[in-house]
């Protein structure tokens, strides 16, 4: 490395930044990029490469701001010259973009999507491929910080802060929308960090955001500070970003920050950029701010000789790093599969992901029974669901309930009724409508240690949080266990009474496929316990179901099982046993299967499945190599429902025991139907029910 002492200043008001670092690491980043542009990326040893080109110098000069205990950055794909200045070496980066082991993501996801576990110092919440995504999680980290620092007076959140580092394309998306709102309206400790390059691939930022300019339609956004710049220029850039993370690691609150670059590349390797013109092109390599934080300091502070050695050094890292990095094997095909979900080691001690959720925090939870206790009463379901979520939020002080009327209304179905009142409004409070925002902050939050419980409050309204419940699924899986968000996500669906389209669709089978997802779907109030606590208590993101029907049914009433009851997912309840025929439901369908098999006389042998990712495969086959017939019920539609591939499996596993064929009994392919009348007619009913039984015991 060079000589050239560490404290090497500029001039002016910027003496005190450390030039000599950003040069280095800026070099580092150009470094790169040339040697994935002009050799890695036409040789294919890089499959997807983007450049950051003409953002060097801007991420550098944030990146060495960024020096909190439990400060917390949402990247993007370009965002690797932050990156570098956070820590991540150059033989990590070529490990991730080469797809070696040593990356980021051990070859599972695009090597320009990173991620920087850490106890202390600033993280690096998963990236991910969608526009926009990175924003409301970061949303989550702060409120995090602001949760920690003042409610659970935690010393090393004191004075950190979020930073949502992004361009000016994703400004135009939900997730960018969702988290302004949240961040202002609650104040949080956050920096939204805005490189403008003009384009989005090739749409220009006129078409991203009225005029082209972000910062000047936020001007008057009531509860955000905005800044504004030439990110070409080093100086007037250093200093704006210096004031704009001072102001919020003061208390300022939340802050947006513009800086306009030229992208000096396009988008990706693949792309030309022939629709620029060729004085566009002329232009922006004009304002590289590489070449313009060469101009502010050499000569004068640097001298040419400095600056030329500065920059072989770069490349003589670059190549060690590279030769490094070709040494390292490609991953191995056999770990593909692990890491959907929390693994036990050998020992029977859990495979702890290196960042986010309680477990990995340092926190450990009660130890759990799993025979229940009966006390007093008959309750119904809501009431139950209600009096765990009591227990956990007094018991684990890092639980928190939120989402559109959970606070001083209790919730559209009564299921957070009082708790407002009884743990206050920084543990059980109402959003911003905007499930994006509900389930991203969550995400946040869980990468942050804390539980957080976000309500959905209908099954449909959850299509708008879609990506970010996707992330939050696969996010142990691509990051290779170095990060988890294990939320549980509360959502109320399915008939009450009547349907609609609209609050009465269960689709669970949904969250089935979502990759790793763990499903819980309850169809009585001791079930509902026992998996709410699991789930609260466990390592994995949770889909709990609440079937609308059931809150307050009169069948799905039980005693309360106790404070300390679970109930294990993947262990199916074997409501009546019998011989002649095995029918498997869960929900809803339970209560009807039951009345049903009293009706048609049937010696029936009936299964609960209670959760369905995992499933109780083994106790489903058994019990259908016993009867020899199966009848499988559930409310969701016929095609591509669950009971397919519960059939599907038997049609597999125990064809040779089978004497009938598997019979399905679900919705019809329509949404759910408002009317009564036809609602009874589109959702199986106990005499329809019973009829199949009939006909497939008889055969």
């Amino acid at each position: 490395m060079s000589a050239v002492p560490e404290s090497v200043a500029a001039h002016g008001h910027v003496e005190t930044f450390a030039w000599l670092r950003v040069v280095r690491d800026a070099l580092i980043s150009r470094a790169l990029d040339d040697l994935e542009e002009t050799r890695l990326l036409p040789a294919r040893k890089v499959l997807y490469q983007f450049s950051a080109r003409g953002h060097e110098v801007t991420q550098v000069l944030l990146g060495h701001e960024l020096t909190g205990e439990r400060d917390g950055v949402s990247v993007y794909y370009r965002s690797r010259p932050l990156m570098l200045a956070l820590g991540l070496t150059p033989e990590q980066a070529l490990a991730s973009t080469m797809m070696r082991v040593g990356g980021v993501s051990e070859g599972r996801d695009i090597g320009v999507v990173f991620n920087l576990p850490r106890r202390t110092g600033p993280s690096v919440l998963p990236a991910c491929g969608g526009v926009g995504a990175q924003y409301t999680p970061a949303v989550g980290w702060a409120q995090a910080i602001q949760y920690r620092a003042t409610t659970l007076r935690d010393r090393r959140f004191a004075g950190s802060i979020a930073v949502a580092h992004g361009g000016d394309a994703s400004t135009a998306t939900n997730g960018f929308w969702a988290a302004i709102n949240i961040a202002a309206t609650q104040r949080l400790p956050i920096l939204f960090f805005i490189e403008d390059n003009g384009y989005g691939i090739s749409v220009k930022s006129e078409l991203q955001t009225p005029g082209g300019n972000i910062a000047r339609n936020l001007s008057a956004f009531r509860g955000l500070k905005v800044l504004e710049g030439d990110g070409s220029d080093p100086r007037s850039a250093a200093l704006l970003i210096r004031q704009a993370v001072a102001g919020v690691r003061a208390g300022e609150g939340p802050a947006l920050l513009r800086l306009s670059v030229p992208r000096l590349s396009g988008h990706s390797g693949q792309d030309t950029q022939t629709y620029k013109s060729p004085e566009e092109i002329a232009a922006e390599q004009a304002r590289d701010p590489l070449r313009k934080l060469r101009e502010l300091l050499v000569p004068g502070t640097l001298s040419e000789a400095v600056w030329a050695k500065l920059e072989e050094e770069a490349r003589v890292e670059v190549e060690q790093a590279l030769a490094e990095v070709e040494r390292r094997p490609a991953p191995d095909p056999s770990q593909v599969q692990r890491h959907v979900f929390s693994e036990l080691r050998p020992d029977g001690t859990i495979d702890l992901q290196q960042q986010g959720g309680q477990l990995a925090d340092g926190y450990t939870p009660p130890a759990g029974v799993t025979e229940p206790r009966s006390e007093g009463p008959r309750i119904n379901m809501v009431t139950a669901i209600r009096r765990t979520l009591e227990h956990e939020l007094a018991t684990n002080p890092r639980v928190l309930v939120f989402g559109e009327d959970v606070g001083r209304k209790g919730g559209v179905h009564a299921a957070t009724l009082g708790l407002q009142e009884k743990f206050g409004a920084a543990r059980v409070f109402d959003t911003s409508l905007s499930e994006e925002g509900i389930i991203g902050r969550a995400v946040g939050m869980a990468l942050a240690g804390l539980v957080p419980v976000p309500e959905i409050q209908f099954r449909k309204y959850a299509d708008p949080a879609a990506e970010q419940l996707n992330d939050c699924g696969t996010m142990r899986w691509r990051t290779a266990n170095r990060f988890a968000a294990p939320i549980v996500v509360r959502m109320p669906g399915g008939f009450f009474k009547c349907g609609d389209p609209w609050h009465s669709q269960t689709n669970e089978v949904a969250w089935v496929h979502g990759i790793g997802w763990r499903v819980a779907m309850p169809s009585n109030a001791e079930d509902a316990v026992g998996l709410l606590r699991a789930a609260l208590r466990g390592n994995d993101p949770t889909i709990f179901f609440e079937h609308r029907a059931m809150l307050d049914a009169a069948w799905a009433r039980r005693p309360y099982p106790g404070d300390d009851f679970i109930v294990p997912f993947g262990k199916a309840r074997i409501l009546r046993e019998g011989g002649r025929l095995t029918v498997v439901s869960w929900g809803a369908m339970v209560e009807r299967c039951e009345r049903a098999a009293d009706e048609s006389g049937v010696d029936v042998e009936l299964i609960d499945l209670r959760t369905l990712s995992p499933w109780d495969r083994e106790a489903v086959l058994a019990s259908v190599r016993k009867t020899r017939r199966c009848v499988i019920v559930h409310e969701d539609n016929l095609t591509a429902g669950f009971g397919a591939e519960i059939a599907a499996v038997l049609a597999k596993e125990a064809f040779f025991d089978l004497d009938a064929p598997i019979e399905r009994l679900a919705m019809p392919d329509i949404p759910s139907p408002h009317s009564p009348v036809l609602l009874d007619a589109a959702v199986p009913g106990v005499s329809q029910i019973a009829d199949a039984f009939r006909r497939i015991a008889e055969l």
